[in-house]
């Protein structure tokens, strides 16, 4: 089984691949990751962090297990139907939404933190700004 690793502030958070739910999202993240890049706090959805990845060229993709309410812990993927493209992490209470109004993403993976931990994360880019950030993916035996 892999996993999506995120590298934060000399920390590292594993997350779950949910690739038999949403396959062609997964797929599509293989083909650019490794990626480096900055974690922002949303200005509109709520208690999350997003990565936003407009510069990649990604192929169109369908809505697969996608979500307006991701739960605590959520990775999803927006290829960018009505907003630029991203990959936002649910880090309590959010409705995943922009200028735009209510938006899906594929639910990808699900990181393994705590709910005290995602608290942290999400208020370290409230607070401080821009925090840079690798995401990758750890292939398991």
């Amino acid at each position: 089984m892999s996993e999506l690793l995120f590298e934060i502030n000399e920390r590292t958070y594993t997350a779950s691949i949910l690739e038999s739910d949403a396959p062609e999202s997964v797929a599509a993240m293989r083909e650019f990751l490794p990626l480096r890049s900055e974690l922002l706090h949303v200005r509109w959805s709520g208690h999350a962090t997003w990565v936003e990845i407009d510069e990649i060229d990604l192929p169109e993709l369908p809505r697969e297990n996608h979500t307006v309410y991701p739960s605590r812990g959520d990775v999803l993927l927006y290829p960018g139907y009505r907003n630029e493209q991203e990959i936002l992490l649910a880090c309590g209470p959010t409705c995943f939404k922009s200028p735009a109004g209510e938006l899906a993403g594929n639910h990808v993976a699900t990181l393994d933190a705590s709910r005290e931990e995602l608290r942290e994360l999400e208020e370290l880019t409230l607070r401080e700004g821009a925090q840079e950030i690798a995401v990758s993916i750890a292939e398991g035996e």
